[in-house]
């Protein structure tokens, strides 16, 4: 009796696991979609065609642990990103958390920050993010993005202007003086000033954006395995070896402590 016990017991945990596989991923292949724009996520690598980066890496030890292989997917902005994991395009997305965008999709846990400050004419008056809220400044960011997003809750005095997303209309913007300050994270300054001559990046952080991983709003059991995952990654060093090894700068690895994401104050 003891033995049929132990061993309807080892079928049923057997036949469970990849019934468990098909529900974060019913179509076998882990589908994972990134913010393309995004070098703390994910980047190309323009010779080899290659993705590498912390998310890139989380999601394939993701699908490893549940034996299915991974296609990433690379979307033009954090609405695309939470549109195709609620439409069913993906199974799992990368993308900032923020109050605004709750709804059609369920956040993880936050697994990482990413640095978010400004970069300014030389010239500029503004020496410190705590100079960005001044009367008369005009402050920019680009629309939908996270740090966009915070200043619409934060800021009381200056004008918030937004951009196409892309570095070209930011770049612009400043030529046409009409902004005084653009925010991103700090990867992305620091690749947009290369080209940007009489301009840097202010030295002190506005806040850490909180990166998460989101499902469809209905799996509660695939977000409760995710959250599990992302506990085991950062006990484990996983997480900061992946931070480490996508040399961008800016990121930490977010502490833990609690499912529920949250914004920095």
């Amino acid at each position: 009796m003891k033995f049929s016990i132990a061993f309807a017991l080892t079928l049923g945990l057997a036949a469970s696991q990849p019934a468990y596989a098909d529900n974060l991923a019913p179509g076998g292949t882990l589908r994972a979609v990134y913010l393309a724009s995004n070098p703390a996520q994910a980047v190309k690598d323009p010779a080899t065609g290659d993705i590498r980066g912390a998310s890139a890496d989380l999601a394939r030890e993701l699908g490893k642990r549940h034996k299915m292989p991974v296609t990433l997917i690379p979307s033009a902005n954090p609405a695309t990103v939470i549109e195709a994991v609620a439409k069913g395009e993906a199974d799992i997305g990368f993308v900032a958390f923020a109050p605004e965008r709750v709804g059609t999709v369920a956040f993880s846990q936050v697994y990482m920050l990413v640095q978010q400050s400004f970069i300014v004419p030389d010239n500029s008056k503004i020496k410190s993010v705590k100079d960005i809220d001044g009367p008369g400044l005009r402050i920019s960011g680009g629309a939908g993005d996270s740090v966009t997003l915070y200043m619409k809750r934060k800021l009381k005095v200056a004008t918030l202007v937004e951009t196409d997303n892309t570095p070209a209309d930011a770049r612009k913007k400043f030529v046409a003086n009409e902004i005084d300050a653009f925010g991103a994270n700090r990867q992305r300054l620091t690749t947009m000033i290369k080209d940007m001559p009489s301009y840097h990046v202010l030295p002190d952080t506005l806040f850490g954006v909180t990166q998460t991983i989101i499902v469809p709003k209905d799996k509660v059991e695939v977000l409760a395995d995710v959250n599990r995952f992302i506990d085991d990654v950062r006990n484990s060093g996983f997480l900061q070896g992946a931070i480490e090894k996508s040399g961008i700068v800016g990121l930490s690895a977010a502490p833990g402590g609690s499912w529920t994401p949250a914004m920095p104050d």
